[in-house]
């Protein structure tokens, strides 16, 4: 049985980049807890996300709103070749349908939609054992991100008295992209059980931001999950997921950066969560469907931000491979 195995990685929504404002973060590396697939197997992952809050906190305590309402709908594609047995290729991307973030009684909405990033993610088997009753392995992944879409995009103002019309750069939270190369480190290990259709795995993810043309450093991004996963009728897979987050202070150039450009205080970026994240999947044929939702159970952030509320995940994901062996598919 293929089983997709999602945990909602970064998923647009590493809300501690912005003063009052969700952050800004395209999906990297797909959010898939992932090894390598089959020697000359491909795979095509195409996902939804919609993500959503009204909610705001200062540290752990909730905080009175400063927005009606942040969201964003995000579309995603990963394409991935088994080159050998050991080593798989991953070139994803995605694009947002659209960003938007509300003002207090409808003001001062802001939207935007585009092309987010490009990212090219290898992954290496490094350790696999498997015998009759077990079957272990263990996968290390390097992977870069480099920014496709507008990451200065600007909304159009008039000025109520004069008439007078001007264009504000908008802030991070609703760029399609940071507008920054990124690197990506990635840490899997996976212990299965044949018999009993069973598999407990976990992985580590650490995303080290690089600056953006503006002078802006968004914070580095770092994971780690908890799985167990069981497969039921042969077809439908249950998971249960256990992820902690942690999302540093933005940081500017004194000599490119201007904090009046898009007036927000850099102290109120950085959070740290934990959640969980119940899955399912059903497959047939070559192909998987699966659905995911994030709870937040604990969540930190630095003075008043947005936090983490409703992130929801469908998607579909067809494997193949480019040869037919006799006695094999």
């Amino acid at each position: 049985m293929l089983v997709i195995l999602l945990c909602s990685v970064v998923s647009g929504k590493i809300y501690a980049q912005g003063c009052c404002s969700a952050g800004s973060g395209s999906p990297i590396a797909g959010g898939t807890s992932q090894g390598v697939l089959q020697d000359r197997q491909f795979e095509v992952n195409i996902n939804y996300q919609h993500l959503s809050t009204r909610k705001f906190l200062d540290g752990d305590k909730a905080e009175k709103k400063f927005l009606d309402y942040y969201g964003s709908n995000f579309t995603y594609l990963r394409l991935s070749h088994g080159i050998t047995k050991a080593l798989t290729l991953s070139l994803e991307g995605g694009y947002y349908i659209n960003r938007t973030q509300i003002g207090l009684n409808k003001r001062d909405t802001m939207k935007s939609s585009g092309t987010s990033d490009l990212v090219i993610f290898p992954r290496y088997t490094i350790y696999t054992n498997n015998c009759e009753t077990t079957r272990d392995e263990i996968t290390v992944g390097l992977g870069y991100k480099m920014p496709v879409g507008k990451y200065n995009d600007s909304t159009r103002l008039v000025e109520p008295y004069t008439g007078d019309v001007y264009y504000l750069t908008m802030p991070p939270a609703v760029q399609p992209t940071t507008g920054s190369n990124d690197f990506i480190f990635y840490l899997f290990a996976f212990r299965g059980y044949p018999n009993s259709n069973f598999r407990i795995f976990m992985n580590g993810l650490y995303i080290r931001k690089g600056w953006n043309p503006q002078g802006i450093k968004y914070g580095d991004y770092a994971s780690v999950s908890l799985f167990a996963s069981k497969t039921l009728f042969h077809k439908v897979g249950a998971t249960l997921q256990l992820k902690g987050e942690w999302v540093d202070q933005m940081k500017y150039s004194e000599d490119l950066y201007n904090l009046a450009y898009y007036n927000f205080d850099v102290l109120a970026t950085g959070m740290k969560q934990v959640c969980i994240v119940p899955q399912l999947s059903y497959s047939f044929n070559n192909f998987t469907i699966y659905a995911l939702s994030e709870f937040p159970l604990y969540q930190y952030v630095n003075r008043v931000q947005v936090a983490s509320q409703y992130l929801h995940t469908i998607g579909l994901s067809y494997r193949f491979f480019t040869y037919k062996e006799s006695g094999e598919e």
